[in-house]
């Protein structure tokens, strides 16, 4: 049985529970602050990413058009990307507070995740830079929906807009409802991360 399988005997199965018909009443809102020194678990950092480092994940590029006032799209290179929900269509990323891409790409309202193909690692670093002019030179068009930068020669592409942000530690964990997606007319294989380094 298929994840779509899994998802629809989950809802039948939640649908015949007592009580549980009716609609989801959201969590309160978490307060968006620092990880105080108290809430730190006893993990070294450093195992605590080597043993993660085992498991590997694809490569994106999030990007999103220059908002209002601003001459320059936004963009980030982010292997913590995940599908989230099929109906509605939903997709996930996380991106560190202390991000300075992030606040741009929260006021666009909108992101483009770019699968990166297995030969663009060196386009993973120059987007992994903080700082840069990360589009000089980057061969890209913008997504039908959103008009967020679209990479050229990427795996596939997913337009999206700002669904909700959850914190996450660290972390926000921003969610994006798809307006579209797809793939090159070539099936391209992927770029993968694992243990440090591209594969």
């Amino acid at each position: 049985m298929g994840h779509a399988g899994m998802a629809a005997v989950a809802v039948r199965y939640l649908r015949s529970v007592p009580g549980s018909a009716g609609p989801v009443e959201p969590l309160p809102r978490p307060d968006l602050r620092c990880v105080r020194e108290d809430e730190r678990a006893p993990v070294d950092r450093t195992e605590f990413r080597r043993v993660l480092g085992h498991f590997a994940t694809g490569v994106t590029v999030i990007t999103a058009p220059a908002a209002e006032g601003e001459t320059a799209p936004a963009g980030f290179a982010c292997q913590s990307f995940s599908s989230l929900s099929l109906d509605p269509p939903l997709v996930a990323f996380m991106v560190g507070r202390t991000s300075t891409t992030w606040p741009r790409i929260a006021r666009a309202g909108v992101f483009c995740v770019n699968v990166l193909a297995a030969d663009q690692g060196d386009l993973c670093r120059a987007f992994a830079v903080s700082g840069a002019d990360k589009f000089t030179d980057v061969p890209h068009d913008a997504a039908p929906v959103t008009g967020s930068p679209r990479l050229t020669g990427a795996a596939a592409w997913i337009d999206c807009t700002i669904h909700a942000v959850h914190t996450g530690g660290d972390h926000l964990i921003v969610v994006g409802r798809v307006t579209t997606l797809g793939t090159p007319a070539q099936d391209t294989p992927p770029l993968l991360f694992h243990r440090g380094r591209f594969l």
